[in-house]
């Protein structure tokens, strides 16, 4: 005998009543370029996150600081494409506005045009997401450009590039000496005319990101760089204050770790005085 189970959605804490809107596409996005109306970027991960965010940001970037956020990873480079496919579908399915936008780990795009073809397109059909990111600069442009002309569109992510941590040899911010920024700008430039639809700039000094913002004809989005960009993005965990230490460029605009520390000790207390569960958590016998 086969049984046909139905969700109430006014119940499941999973599948909550949802509030639909109009989602926003690429080219939406990339249209907003020097429109003086800057593009709100925030990281999710899970379901419930995505719901809560994604009223108020324009894109979703599912990001491999996962690897350390949820798994207690030292870096992003053990991140799977298994890993970032199974959190993409949970953003995908918990959002109905924002531009969601994938990032593809370290070692599945390197390698060749191909091979990162492959890669992006294992992860738009198992997540439904609108995008990928991939880290690099001049060399990867033809990697981004052979993306573009087949239907995936690529957001670029050039300055401190986090996946190249053991080349860079930390995470202090680039562009200090002439040389590096040159490079920096140059890498931008090449990624923006390749066919990125957006370029995220993380911790970079000020007036690159500013420069680059200038020169490219695509939207930039800032992380540890300028107000200047045409938009920012930060990891919610960090800016929520869900993390004790944070880089120089987070603001947390809460302290959900202090709150839910607080939450949990007034809970364990109440476990222990047998004060919880009270009569109105519990089920009294029918009549």
């Amino acid at each position: 005998m086969s049984t046909t189970f139905t969700i109430d959605t006014a119940t499941s804490r999973a599948n909550p009543t949802p509030a639909p809107m109009k989602r926003l596409t690429v080219p939406a996005i990339r249209a907003r370029k020097g429109k003086g109306d800057p593009l709100v970027m925030l990281t999710a991960y899970t379901v419930r996150n995505a719901q809560l965010l994604d009223p108020h940001c324009d894109m979703l970037l599912v990001g491999d600081s996962l690897g350390q956020v949820i798994y207690g990873l030292p870096s992003t480079v053990p991140v799977t494409l298994e890993m970032m496919a199974a959190h993409g579908a949970a953003v995908v399915r918990g959002s109905y506005h924002a531009v969601v936008v994938i990032d593809m780990p370290f070692g599945s795009y390197e390698a060749s045009p191909e091979k990162a073809f492959e890669s992006a397109a294992y992860l738009l059909k198992q997540t439904g997401a609108a995008a990928v990111k991939l880290e690099g600069g001049t060399a990867m442009a033809p990697t981004v450009r052979f993306l573009s002309e087949r239907g995936i569109p690529v957001m670029g992510h050039v300055g401190l590039t986090p996946q190249a941590v053991n080349t860079l040899g930390g995470y202090g911010a680039r562009g200090r000496t002439a040389a590096e920024a040159e490079k920096i700008v140059a890498d931008g430039c090449a990624i923006a005319k390749a066919g990125a639809f957006a370029l995220v700039i993380e911790g970079v000094v000020e007036p690159i990101a500013i420069e680059l913002t200038r020169m490219v004809d695509c939207p930039t989005i800032g992380i540890g760089a300028s107000a200047q960009c045409d938009g920012q993005v930060l990891v919610a965990e960090d800016m929520l204050g869900l993390f004790e230490r944070t880089a120089r460029f987070v603001k947390k605009y809460d302290d959900l770790g202090g709150r839910i520390s607080a939450a949990a000790a007034t809970y364990a207390a109440e476990v222990r005085a047998r004060t919880f569960p009270g009569a109105e958590q519990i089920y009294a016998p029918k009549d």
